[in-house]
């Protein structure tokens, strides 16, 4: 779909509540395709944060003086979505991973997990674990799964209650990376 902006095309893969516009939504997990520098939609009480999927990153200059950098050696960047923002790439179009909460109702953590082979990873209650380098096993309640660079498996009850821990591990010989969702209703 068009950005709200209409400035670029990103992919919703999750919307809580599953019909919810971009006007009414509680959490949205979605990637999106920066092909060219410019701003970035404005979003009031929404809550972003942003990880590099693909591509060699992007600088971020906020309308209220501070910068940032998302690029394949940093953590994710969290900002307010209300406040104006002007993307440069730094070098070729990218691919970025989009969190946002509504602040009145939700809160997120986006967390990046390093995984060795043969080295299980217990994580507890994630919404969403997406792949981001190598294959990732996870064996959940609803079975095993293996995850590759993109991938992602939700838990799509996180947000409202307690879910069962995950376990992770490396698939291969090589150290695989994840990206890891957490929810957290406002109470």
């Amino acid at each position: 779909m068009p950005w709200k902006n209409g400035g670029g095309v990103t992919h919703e893969i999750a919307v809580s509540p599953p019909d919810a516009s971009l006007e009414d939504f509680v959490w949205r997990l979605s990637m999106a395709e920066v092909a060219a520098d410019g701003p970035f939609s404005s979003f009031a009480g929404i809550d972003r944060t942003l990880a590099l999927m693909s591509g060699a990153g992007i600088e971020l200059e906020f309308a209220d003086g501070h910068t940032a950098r998302v690029d394949p050696l940093q953590a994710p960047c969290s900002f307010d979505g209300a406040v104006g923002c002007f993307g440069r790439l730094i070098d070729r179009p990218i691919l970025d991973l989009n969190i946002m909460t509504r602040r009145d109702r939700m809160t997120h953590r986006l967390t990046v997990l390093e995984l060795a082979p043969g080295q299980d990873t217990l994580l507890s209650a994630p919404a969403a674990i997406i792949g981001h380098t190598g294959h990732v096993h996870v064996t959940a309640a609803a079975g095993s799964f293996v995850l590759g660079a993109r991938d992602v498996l939700l838990d799509d009850t996180s947000a409202s209650g307690p879910s069962a821990p995950v376990t992770c591990r490396a698939s291969g010989t090589g150290t695989s990376l994840a990206l890891v969702l957490h929810l957290q209703p406002v109470k």
